[in-house]
């Protein structure tokens, strides 16, 4: 199998590795050595100091001035905030989130599915106490969360895969699960540990695409699974289908 370092040394080879040390420095402790990137991304040392100092001019991944260790830098936060502010269905969804807050008193969330995670790009808190909002975490494992079961189960199989390898419960899901959370119109997780209940809708384009999905979530007790669909699911597939016209319609 080819290493890292057998990749070409062209435009495609650099980037690879690059993207790679970023993905690398997103995992474990904030601050992390140039010897244990090295080693885990199977790249040289001479190779792995050069694309860091790369990085770190753009700002991309920052050196720690004591410890010289390094982690990811501040201009990813730039970049993700300008993504998210020309990110179609960011701007469509948005405004439903109060709204359905409101009617529903949940936690309500947007969602959307990248290389087999959950990340959650917008929120309104709810009144319910047990509400995601108590949890800091952005995102998840695509499998642990009911939006992200419904997008990869509807997205290309290389999504699927993602979603796969990002598991770490130890579930093991399979294609008769994809078919069948590709065909739901909503699905719901109640998770025991935590004693919280989540539904999630898909915002589906018009030529079929699962684009984003809509979430709700609050304490088990109070959302019940016969409330969240029968109370809670008519009005978050009404607003995802509005979304998809909005997004449709530029």
């Amino acid at each position: 199998m080819q290493q890292p370092d057998d990749v070409p040394r062209g435009t495609l080879g650099t980037v690879r590795n690059a993207t790679l040390l970023l993905d690398l420095l997103s995992q474990g402790p904030p601050y992390q050595q140039l010897t244990d990137l090295a080693e885990r991304s199977s790249l040289s040392l001479p190779t792995v100091h050069r694309l860091l100092r790369s990085l770190a001019a753009a700002g991309l991944v920052e050196q720690d001035p004591i410890s010289l260790r390094y982690g990811l830098g501040g201009e990813l936060v730039r970049l993700a905030e300008r993504y998210l502010a020309r990110l179609p269905v960011f701007r469509a969804i948005s405004p439903y989130l109060v709204e359905l807050r409101n009617a529903t008193k949940a936690t309500l969330l947007a969602a959307v599915l990248v290389r087999g995670w959950t990340v959650y790009i917008d929120r309104v808190d709810g009144d319910d106490p047990g509400g995601i909002f108590r949890e800091p975490a952005r995102m998840r494992p695509a499998f642990e969360t009911a939006a992200g079961r419904l997008l990869s189960a509807r997205s290309l199989d290389a999504a699927w895969e993602d979603a796969l390898a990002s598991a770490t419960n130890g579930d093991h899901f399979t294609v008769s699960d994809r078919r069948r959370w590709a065909k739901a119109p909503y699905l719901v997780i109640v998770e025991e540990p935590h004693d919280l209940a989540e539904i999630a809708v898909p915002v589906i384009s018009a030529d079929g695409t699962a684009l984003a999905s809509l979430v709700a979530v609050g304490s088990a007790d109070t959302y019940s699974e016969e409330v969240l669909v029968e109370q809670v699911a008519p009005r978050l597939t009404r607003a995802a289908a509005a979304v998809a016209r909005a997004v449709s319609h530029g």
